[in-house]
This record gives C-alpha cells, structure tokens and sequence, in this order.
C-alpha cells in the first residue's frame, strides 16, 4: 500500500472511531439533558402524597393521561391500547401503582424523569409518550400525578409487547431527544399578563396540543416554525389551530372557551381523537383554564377576519345542493340550521371551513356514531353514504357545502374522494 493510500486509510480510521465513540456516548446517555432537580430524589411523604391526590387528579385529566393507557373497555390506566405505526405495533403500558406489571416500585425521582425527560427505569420511551411536552410540566405539578396516579387502584395486566421488527431501536432514541428535546421545560413570559401564561402552559405543557396539531419533520420531531398550523394524523386533518385557523372555523376567545368543556357549538361537533379528548380531558377544565387556553391561543397573533361569504351559485354543482336536500336536510335544516340535540348547523361548520375538505369527505363516506357529550347533550348517529354515493356524487356534495357555506369555491376532486375511502370499491 502506498503511503498516501496508508495515511487515507488511518484517516478514515481516526474519523470512524470519533464517530463510533460519539455515537456510544450519546447512547450511552452522556449527552443527556435532564431538568429533574436532584430534590426529586427524596421521596413525598405519605402526608404529602395524600395532600397532592386531588390535584393530581385534575392535572391528569388535563394532562389526557387516561387517553393513551386505558384500552377499549379495559381497566383504567392498565394499557394495553395499540398504537399502529410504519414500523410495527406500539403499546401503551400499564401506569397503575400493581409492583409487578405496572409503575408500583416506581420512585418520585423515576416518575419525573420519565415525563419531563422520557427516560423510565427500562430505558428510553419512545415519543409516542408525549414527554416532549411534558418536559415542560413543573415539579410541583408532576409530584401531583404522581400522588394521584399512585393512588389508583393498582390492576394486575401485563403489558402487551411491542411488534417491532427488531429490539434495539430504544437505545438510537437517546439521539432523537438530542434533536428534539428541549433543553429546558416551562419558562414564563414576564411581558404577558398570567391568564395568557398559564394557557400557554395548559397548551403546551398539559395538553400538548401540539403533538398532533404541529407538522412533524423527516425525525418525526415537531417543527418550530409550524406551531399549531395543523397536519395529519389517523387519516384526519388535525385543524390549524393557530388564530388565524381558528378564526376561519368560527371561533374568537369567548366562542373557544366554551366549546373546549362542551364539545359542541355552532361550530359543530368534536369527532375523531378529539371526541375522546373531550371525554377524558377538556370536559374537566375549571372555566378560568377553558378560559387561560382560549386566551392565549387566539392572542398568539392579530386575528385578521377572513371573508366567508358564499361562493355565487353559478359556480356550484347543482347536483351536490340537491343531494343534500335529499340526503342531508331532513337532519341538518334546508338552510343548514341544524336541529338542536339531533345534528349540528351546517352553515357554521368549522369543517365546512377548513382549507381541506379531507374530514368532510371522511364524514360523508363513513358517517359518525352517536355522541354523548358533556351536560347531557347527545346528538344521533349520522349514517354513512359511502356506498350510497360515488365519487363524483360526494365531490359534488362537498363542493356545495363548501362554496354554500364554508366560505371556498375550489372544487372537491374525484381523487380527494377516493383518497379517504380506500375500502370502498
């Protein structure tokens, strides 16, 4: 070997090895960012855990914990629900206090760090856990779950295990919190009144809003620069939800706060995730917090109204208005009214008003169920016409309900339609 092709070979070398070190300290945890205080260590009294449990209650409610670990029809907080992604099958553990399958031997100082900085006594969490967000939680609020999720019945359930295809992904996620966790949790704002901080918290923090209304990158880390603009996720449009989003679907600060708790308004009706978030979350919410979100969600920047007029009836299908007289009406009022505890008003739809007709076209083609919502209110089942309407059909539906009442003109495409309903032939 020549001794130019020698000293290009140990240069490679040298630079392998760097790499190969750097990689096994990051995975190895040297790089970690942890913001639990070394406090956290010492264990809450009994007093104090008794103290904290109400709280905790509450915060866990709004934190949406019940959401992810409790599965169809099983024991609250035992797990078990299935998480489908790209690669294989995610399944949320059981987080009652039993010392053998769930989180019962887990310390104070374990329990912190496996919210704010995903690291749980087994190793690294994968980010379906949203502790992303939840790094901003502060201490004295993750002590309260903590109290109350420990004094939870504890149930006996094993957690199920995971079907990815290989079983050393764990470790690499110590570099995707490098990219993607922040480095510090929940700082206030001191030029912004408290109402506005503690919504930003109740978002970012408890609610963590942004783990499916934010645009996600090549890592599937949430990007910055598109807080809350909206994306999907489940085969839905989670709605841009910034001001100017929620301008266009109908909402100012007073009109968000009451529908936070409620889950209905003249906007319509929560469905998809967010229906379950309702139930197991916002429903919960004290008015002064429905009310701290609100505010600092629409004062994010000016909301500047958008013009929802509409669209002139020359430009719109006549066969989709008389559809909906056929098919729709009877429900929903010949002029979009609606029927109080039966159907919503359409003609102040928020999905009628989104830039994408994608939900729309989901409820048209597979309807919803029936919807027991907070206060007693219930609105029926809406059925599907999928398999009543073709393609052409339900463009033509969803053009009209858009250009009549959603303030748009553009027409709903054939391959719009197809893209939501796979199933049918």
């Amino acid at each position: 070997m020549s001794p130019r092709l020698r000293r290009f070979a140990l240069a490679t070398a040298v630079v392998v090895g760097i790499a190969a070190a750097g990689a096994l300290a990051v995975m190895a945890g040297l790089f970690e960012r942890s913001v639990v205080e070394a406090s956290a260590d010492a264990p809450l009294t009994p007093q104090q855990m008794k103290g904290l449990v109400e709280r905790g209650r509450y915060l866990a409610r709004a934190a949406d914990c019940a959401a992810c670990h409790t599965a169809p029809g099983g024991a609250p907080l035992a797990g078990g629900l299935a998480f489908p992604m790209p690669f294989g099958t995610l399944y949320a553990t059981n987080i009652t206090p039993d010392a053998e399958t769930g989180i019962g031997r887990w310390t104070r100082a374990q329990f912190q760090r496996a919210l704010r900085d995903g690291v749980a006594p087994r190793g690294h969490l994968y980010p379906a856990m949203p502790y992303v967000s939840y790094r901003q939680l502060t201490a004295n609020d993750t002590d309260a779950i903590y109290a109350y999720v420990m004094s939870r019945p504890p149930i006996r359930q094993e957690n199920r295990a995971n079907s990815f295809p290989f079983d050393y992904v764990r470790p690499t996620l110590a570099f995707w919190n490098l990219l993607n966790l922040p480095a510090r949790g929940f700082v206030p704002d001191t030029t912004r009144p408290n109402d506005w901080n503690r919504g930003k918290y109740l978002v970012d923090a408890l609610g963590h809003c942004g783990e499916c209304h934010t645009p996600r990158d090549l890592t599937l880390g949430m990007i910055a620069q598109r807080y809350l603009q909206g994306t999907r996720i489940e085969n839905v449009d989670a709605p841009d939800v910034t001001p100017t989003g929620l301008l266009r679907m109908g909402f100012d600060a007073a009109a968000l706060a009451r529908y936070l708790p409620a889950g209905t308004g003249p906007q319509g009706v929560m469905n998809f995730s967010m229906y379950d978030v309702v139930h197991n979350s916002t429903r919960w919410l004290t008015k002064d917090d429905a009310a701290a979100m609100a505010t600092y969600l629409t004062a994010l920047q000016p909301m500047v109204s958008a013009s929802l007029a509409a669209a002139p009836a020359s430009t719109l299908p006549p066969a989709g208005r008389q559809t909906y007289l056929q098919l729709c009406s009877a429900c929903h009022g010949v002029d979009g009214e609606g029927i109080a505890h039966v159907a919503p008003p359409m003609r102040t739809n928020a999905s009628l008003r989104v830039s994408s007709p994608r939900n729309l076209l989901v409820v048209i083609a597979d309807g919803l169920p029936e919807r027991a919502l907070p206060d007693g209110e219930r609105y029926q089942a809406m059925p599907a016409f999928g398999h009543v309407l073709d393609d052409q059909q339900i463009a033509d539906l969803a053009t009209w309900l858009r250009g009549n009442w959603g303030g748009t003109s553009a027409a709903v495409r054939q391959v719009e339609v197809q893209a939501v309903r796979p199933k049918f032939p």
